[in-house]
């Protein structure tokens, strides 16, 4: 495989977009999926792939709206079930995202807890029945997060598998 100048400043913008998308999985502000879906758009416009990189591209935008659609079905699903309401979540995001900026890095975590459990004792009226249904947020978000994740992974290893095949 022979590249060109242009060619390899276009691979090297997608491989940094695909990352910077891996990384927005944790990263508050950085769009996850869609970094990685548009790393792959640009390389398949630019990279010079041909019909492999748009087919590339067609597995990819399937994967990752795919990965979008099971990131919030299926973690709302298990809350819905559990009985923990969205204006909780909605709670704990905010203050997950003031969090983030008060205390870099941990505070992401410490703000939703926080913010799902003060939501929760003040709409149930006691710590011992706000503990589970936090309990339940945090992995909701975490299997969201994991969904996300995996999504991104597999977005990347498809570009990768295109851009050594093409």
């Amino acid at each position: 495989m022979s590249l060109n100048d242009s060619q390899t400043v276009v691979t090297v913008v997608a491989a940094l977009a695909i990352v910077a998308g891996l990384a927005g999985v944790v990263v508050p502000g950085l769009p996850a999926l869609p970094l990685c879906w548009g790393g792959v758009l640009v390389w398949a416009i630019f990279g010079g792939a041909g019909p492999g990189g748009w087919a590339v591209f067609a597995a990819a935008t399937l994967v990752a709206t795919g990965g979008t659609v099971i990131k919030y079905a299926w973690p709302g699903r298990n809350l819905k079930r559990t009985g923990v309401p969205t204006s909780t979540l909605l709670a704990g995001a905010v203050l997950g995202i003031i969090g983030f900026f008060v205390v870099p890095v941990v505070g992401l975590v410490l703000g939703f807890v926080a913010g799902v459990w003060g939501a929760e004792r003040l709409r149930l009226g006691s710590n011992r029945l706000a503990w589970p249904s936090t309990v339940q947020a945090l992995k909701a978000a975490g299997l969201s997060m994991l969904v996300e994740f995996t999504a991104g992974l597999l977005v990347a290893a498809l570009w990768l598998a295109g851009l050594l095949l093409t």
